[in-house]
């Protein structure tokens, strides 16, 4: 490791390690969606260009960042609900002019949020992508997710497109180096990242 890399691994390591944005998520997020606090730091050590932390004192947000598209792992905006905050994040991630994908749960009546968040990425033009199945066992609870996903793109893009990008983010992201942090392999993408059966009938 050169000089230069050194410093910013340093740097890195001491934002991560004095901010509290571990034990914000944590608070907000259920145990069935959150990773580990080790598989965080491996993900920002070993994809210091791709992985970041955005943070400020009403919101954090958690981003996988490649060079057509933007993958929000995380969004928590907190004491500036209805101040706009969250809006502000969305254009200032939409103005690097690329698609952005994220994973929302679905509506449900054991959570209150659930309705508004939704509602909220569809003021902002996000879509949901209705062909995709998206199911995975959380590698610490065992519980199963199921989310939805969404996208929003300044130029149309396709769902099989979005599901080609969302394989790419779950190996990249969630199954990134599962077996050293977990002690277990993470499902393979093919049982995790699907079409629906009606459109791959339709398609057949």
């Amino acid at each position: 490791m050169q000089k230069g890399e050194s410093l910013k691994a340093s740097l890195i390591e001491e934002v991560y390690t004095t901010s509290n944005w571990f034990n914000r998520l944590r608070e907000y997020f259920p145990e069935r969606e959150m990773k580990s606090k080790q598989h965080f730091e491996l993900l920002f050590q070993e994809k210091q260009a791709t992985y970041q932390l955005m943070e400020g004192p009403d919101f954090i947000v958690v981003y996988f960042e490649q060079q057509d598209y933007i993958f929000i792992d995380y969004i928590l905006v907190t004491g500036g609900r209805g101040k706009g905050v969250g809006t502000k994040v969305l254009s200032e991630l939409k103005s690097k002019g690329k698609a952005i994908i994220l994973e929302v749960e679905p509506i449900s009546p054991l959570d209150p949020d659930s309705e508004k968040r939704i509602r909220f990425y569809q003021r902002h033009d996000f879509l949901r992508m209705d062909s995709i199945n998206y199911e995975r066992i959380h590698m610490v609870t065992n519980e199963l997710n199921v989310m939805d996903i969404y996208c929003w793109s300044p130029a149309g893009v396709s769902e099989e497109w979005v599901l080609e990008q969302m394989k790419e983010i779950y190996t990249e992201v969630h199954a990134f180096m599962t077996y050293e942090v977990y002690g277990k392999d993470a499902q393979p993408v093919s049982e995790v990242l699907k079409l629906k059966e009606s459109l791959e009938a339709a398609i057949q």
